[in-house]
């Protein structure tokens, strides 16, 4: 059946509007005015932390109306090349609109998930930690293999990531790896990817053709900025200096550089030993410090308002993915029950429709709550 151009793009056109509505294009160029405004002071960089806080926000304000703007100029040209193309009765012309429709289709769908994205921190930096659970080598090869997956998947869309933290096991794989992304809404995206990944194969690496089943777990949490205020005494912290470790366990450091802080009250413990001074591992490990309690805190206080009007529902981030490499060869989220049915291209990074997916099944149990 021949595509109805007509009433696709008025439906295209009708959706954008939609999200322009809620995104408010007017309000974004107030705030870029604001921006520039503040990113032309002589004496920005001042304070280099919140210097990168407006160049960022600027950045990415920015990107937000060119791609509203683009979306738009898109609509409008594949109008155009379908007029073109009917007055010249040009079957490889319509072919060409058609699968550019294609692509808007699925360009529209990832703005209009954006916009389901209103959390308190959803638009920002996201920190992600991966850590095997049980399975021996098996567990800690599977948080290698996420860890892979994330970093592609974000390599796929052009974000910025930096690997913080890596604990390598002794055999495969690794015990833990923490790394940041850089990205507008990345903590708003990436929150739908915090649970208990579950990976059932045959071994690599037992003698026999068994099946095994290991699990890797993930965090994530939003960067704090500046503003965020969370103060730790250095009374309630215990900071630990080694040097950094590669694989299998081999120094990579001459010099005591990495830093390992625990949080006493809490038990909490951040590890850092990505940058190459003590002072900046420091830093750079009380950041996701504060980063972590500021996150405990907000999850205390809505407990606690959970508690009062007696809602006791369980957390929905347990076991919420299974990847099957054998037999069917499939993943699944076991939350939305979105599934793929090529896990090598998940673990390649193709991991979009497990996001869209799992921010509308977030939105759609907050309406319901």
């Amino acid at each position: 059946m021949a595509t109805d151009f007509p009433a696709e793009i008025s439906a295209l056109r009708s959706t954008f509007e939609q999200i322009e509505a809620v995104t408010d294009p007017d309000t974004l160029r107030s705030q870029l005015s604001e921006l520039e405004d503040q990113a032309g002071s002589p004496d920005l960089w001042d304070d280099q932390d919140h210097a990168q806080a407006v160049t960022q926000k600027l950045s990415n304000t920015k990107a937000e109306l060119d791609r509203l703007g683009s979306f738009r100029q898109r609509i409008d040209d594949l109008e155009v090349l379908v007029e073109m193309a009917v007055e010249g009765n040009d079957a490889e012309t319509l072919a060409e609109a058609d699968a550019e429709l294609t692509k808007l289709r699925a360009d529209l769908s990832a703005m209009e998930v954006r916009t389901l994205m209103t959390g308190e921190w959803d638009e920002r930096n996201a920190v992600v930690t991966i850590r095997s659970g049980a399975g021996g080598d098996d567990a800690t090869d599977f948080a290698e293999m996420l860890l892979r997956m994330y970093l592609r998947w974000a390599e796929r869309h052009g974000y910025a990531t930096k690997v913080l933290d890596t604990s390598y096991a002794e055999g495969a794989g690794i015990k833990s790896a923490t790394f940041e992304i850089q990205a507008p809404y990345a903590f708003g995206i990436m929150s739908v990817e915090a649970g208990t990944h579950r990976l059932a194969r045959i071994s690599p690496f037992g003698s026999a053709d068994k099946r095994q089943t290991s699990f890797a777990a993930v965090e994530v949490i939003p960067l704090i900025e500046g503003t965020d205020h969370i103060e730790v005494p250095e009374t309630d912290i215990k900071v630990d200096v080694f040097r950094s470790s590669g694989p299998g366990g081999q120094s990579v450091n001459t010099t005591d550089s990495a830093v390992r802080i625990t949080h006493l009250p809490t038990g909490l413990v951040v590890s850092m030993q990505d940058e190459k001074s003590q002072i900046q591992n420091r830093a750079a490990a009380m950041r996701v410090l504060q980063s972590r309690l500021l996150l405990l805190k907000k999850e205390q206080e809505a407990a606690q308002k959970k508690e009062l009007a007696g809602d006791i529902k369980a957390s929905w981030g347990d076991q919420m993915r299974s990847y099957f490499l054998y037999g069917q060869q499939l993943v699944k989220d076991l939350r939305t029950g979105h599934e793929v049915g090529n896990p090598q291209a998940v673990f390649d990074g193709d991991l979009d429709g497990f996001i869209d997916a799992g921010i509308r099944w977030r939105r759609q149990q907050v309406s319901d709550s």
